[in-house]
Formats: structure tokens, sequence, C-alpha cells
């Protein structure tokens, strides 16, 4: 039988003035810095998303606390009171009801207000849903790029996806479970075959991730009427070598905006030709009319 361990010693060095932005579990309660743990025991007060499921996250570490609520609800009556109290000196601690304030939270507001303001604003770093779901799903990692989450129509998310179609990056979402197949649908016909993970529960008793071309995910029922907090990903595409036609084209267009020489440097950069060889080919097709 395992052995519960006791919660660790919190320190008592005194915080300094200002906004905490502190970083929470997103499923397993043990997955809290000791440092967010000082913060959330030595601020005036703790702004949170939903005060019950914060309120949980106290009582787990036997922390008394006032907690208030900092919602989008609330966050354009409650944001001046705020700097008002950050102006008197108060720490103030932010929280989501998972993870990393800021990220597909309300607080950045906040935080925006209070970096103008003046006030100092501290990061208290540590779980993040979509960086656990790119580690684990097996897809580059040197360059990625979170875009939050898509739009609720159809049409709208296709475009949303559309935007996205090019970037060479490995692309994360959040997305609610009722979405998800929908979401997998769009993105199957937007991206192509490109590979995919579709990662649930992270960190919680069901934490399942499953990888596979964004096709086959689309197709799989698991993903008709999933349960919990879902994380997609998507790896980059291939990178497209440009036709002949395609240079013309672009050319053309260019030259008809700009001197020969930057939209020879515009065309170059956007289709990754070289600069001196389009110039010639610019000229060339300027003397032929």
């Amino acid at each position: 039988m395992s052995r519960q361990l006791p919660p660790p010693a919190l320190s008592d060095a005194p915080l300094a003035p200002g906004l905490y932005l502190v970083a929470t579990p997103i499923g397993n309660l043990r997955d809290i810095t000791l440092r967010a743990l000082d913060v959330l025991n030595g601020c005036d007060v703790l702004l949170a998303e939903d005060t019950r499921v914060s309120g949980k996250l106290l009582a787990a570490y036997a922390i008394s606390k006032k907690l208030q609520r900092y919602d989008e609800h609330v966050a354009d009556r409650e944001t001046p009171r705020i700097l008002e109290r950050l102006e008197a000196g108060e720490r103030i601690a932010l929280v989501s009801d998972a993870g990393t304030p800021m990220v597909s939270d309300p607080g950045s507001r906040l935080a925006q207000a209070a970096i103008a303001a003046g006030h100092a604003v501290f990061p208290i770093p540590g779980a993040s849903a979509a960086l656990a779901a790119l580690t684990l799903a097996g897809l580059p990692t040197d360059r990625f790029l979170f875009a939050g989450f898509p739009p609720t129509k159809t049409a709208a998310r296709k475009t949303f996806f559309e935007e996205l179609a090019n970037t060479r990056a490995t692309l994360i979402f959040y997305e609610g479970a009722s979405r998800v197949a929908d979401s997998l649908a769009d993105m199957a016909a937007v991206f192509g075959p490109r590979p995919g993970a579709v990662a649930r529960e992270l960190t919680k008793l069901y934490e399942t991730c499953v990888r596979g071309p964004l096709d086959v995910l689309a197709a799989d029922p698991r993903f008709e009427a999933p349960k919990g907090e879902i994380v997609i990903l998507v790896g980059p595409g291939e990178d497209k070598v440009a036709s002949a036609d395609d240079a013309e084209a672009a050319l053309r267009e260019a030259m008809t905006r700009l001197p020969l020489g930057e939209a020879a440097a515009e065309v170059a950069k956007a289709l990754g030709l070289s600069r001196k060889d389009l110039y010639r080919q610019a000229l060339a097709m300027k003397e032929a009319g």
C-alpha cells in the first residue's frame, strides 16, 4: 500500500506586491509547483475563474485564502477595482480552472491592464495542457503554434484552418468534446492526411492519446461523443516547391504594384526561390511586354 506524502512545508518569505499568474494542475492535483503553493498561501487575494474548482485545490493543500471570482462575465467590472488594489500594494494571484492563466483564458485582459498601469507581474509556471499534449503526440516539437479553440460554425472553422494550412509548424488546438468529430472532419478536408493526435483527459485516470493520419482520426468512432478535455494536434505540412508557372504568375502580379527589384524580393521570400533568378525573369518579362 503506497504511503500518502504529506504536503510540503510552505515558505514564510513575504511576497512582493504585484500580480502573480499561477499555473495550476490540469488534472492530477500533485502537478503543482512548490513556488505556486507559496504564492497561493502568501497572496492577499486569489482571483479564480471558478471559485469552487480553486477551492478544492486549496483544500487539498490545507491553504485557507480569500477567493474572488474573475472570469469573462465580470472582467470589465472587476479589472479597475483590482488595479486599485495593486496600486495600494497588495499581492494578488490569478488562476484559471486548470493549467496556465492567459492561455485561452480571460486573465490576459487583467495582465495587460496591470502592465499598462506599471504594476509588477510575475509568472509562476507549471502545468499546461497544450505543452503536455505536444510532448505526448509524437509530432515535431522544434516549431509549434498554439491556435486555441476553432470557431464553432463549419464555414468559419474551415476558413480558420485554411489560414493555417501553410504554417510550417505543429498546430495545437483546444476543442470541446461535442465538436471534436466535426473539427477532425474539417481538419482532414483542409489539411489532408497529415499526421495528427488527439489527447484526452491529460494527467487524469483515463488519459489517452490517439495518433494517426487526420482522415483516420476523423473516422474513429471513439471521437463521435468523447468525454473530458480535448487537445488536437496537427503535424506540419510538407514544403511545396513552386512551379515555373507559380513564379511567373506571382511576379506578374507583384510587378503591377512594385519596382522590379522589390517585386523579385517579395516573390523570392514568399516562394523560397532565388531573388537574382527572379529579377532576371522580371527583366525579361518587362522587355517582352
